[in-house]
């Protein structure tokens, strides 16, 4: 674990404070859910929390099924980093945090689809081959929890089947999280 130097006190209420630092580096805001693991030396670990993360298999088994149907490079995503992918590398892509301008088209909780002339988005910070081709946030009783993504490694539009199979799949999840 990394130690930060910063001391916090617990209020009469049992509440303590992040520190700004710390939530700003972890992209934790403000109704965030946390997990709240212990351990044996007494050590609070504080994670966020992931509700999409919990379905990281049937999300890979999903993604694998969209490029061997459709041969379309897939990830998906939870708020922060790529959970699942299928069409790429795995190295370059799992476990990555998602890049400040995929962050801000999941924020947008709408669909997203390139045009032919729009600037493209990559969807992890350093591997500029893969960009974004259609994106659509994955909505859960209100709140985001991830996404599905399309990537191309060309210039193109996304095309009306790709945008149509990156709903269903982001909409099907949603719903097997509400379940």
């Amino acid at each position: 674990m990394k130690a930060t130097g910063i001391v916090r006190r617990i209020d009469d209420l049992g509440r303590v404070v992040i520190p700004k630092e710390i939530r700003r580096t972890l992209r934790i805001k403000e109704g965030d859910p946390l997990e709240i693991f212990t351990d044996r030396e007494g050590e609070v670990i504080f994670k966020k929390y992931s509700p999409i993360g919990e379905m990281n298999t049937f999300a890979a088994q999903y993604a694998e099924t969209l490029w061997k149907t459709c041969e379309l490079p897939v990830v998906i995503c939870d708020r922060d980093s790529v959970i699942a992918c299928s069409g790429l590398s795995k190295r370059d892509f799992l476990d990555k945090r998602v890049s400040p301008e995929a962050e801000s088209l999941i924020e947008a909780r709408t669909l997203y689809a390139h045009r032919a002339g729009e600037e493209y988005y990559s969807m992890v910070d350093g591997v500029n081959e893969w960009q974004i081709s259609c994106l659509m946030p994955i909505i859960t009783e209100g709140d985001i929890t991830g996404c599905v993504v399309s990537l191309a490694d060309s210039e193109r539009s996304a095309s009306e089947l790709e945008i149509k199979l990156v709903q269903t799949a982001a909409t099907f999840l949603s719903k097997q999280l509400e379940s």
